[in-house]
């Protein structure tokens, strides 16, 4: 079992930067692949960025690609998301998740979810 704890959310205004933290407890994250997805209100569930095993892999939305980047520490059990540029559209409630498989864009194939943390980008 993974229990996975989203931290770093909150408001900004447009152009502004956050860091998102995604710790793992349970077991360790270093047989995962690792994925933020986001969901905002009246829409479903999407995906954000995803990484490799090693961090050598990463993969992102075209809607956020060149402004977030994933990255992952693997001695500290933790994954992160760092967003810059960050648009009012890119408000929601972020998730992070974990995978034992290489499908990394569908949610329907994450093992185990975060409770999510508030993005809020204002104008």
């Amino acid at each position: 079992q993974v229990r996975l704890v989203e931290s770093g959310g909150g408001l900004v205004q447009a152009g502004g930067s956050l860091r998102l933290s995604c710790a793992a407890s349970g077991r360790t994250l270093s047989t995962y692949r690792m994925g933020w997805f986001r969901q905002a209100p009246g829409k479903e569930r999407e995906f954000v960025a995803a990484i490799s095993w090693s961090g050598a892999n990463t993969y992102y939305a075209d809607s956020v690609r060149g402004r977030f980047t994933i990255s992952r520490d693997n001695a500290k059990n933790t994954v992160y998301l760092q967003m810059n540029s960050l648009k009012p559209e890119d408000t929601a409630v972020y998730y992070c998740a974990a995978t034992g498989t290489d499908k990394v864009v569908d949610a329907n194939w994450y093992d185990y979810w975060g409770q999510g943390t508030q993005v809020t980008v204002s104008s």
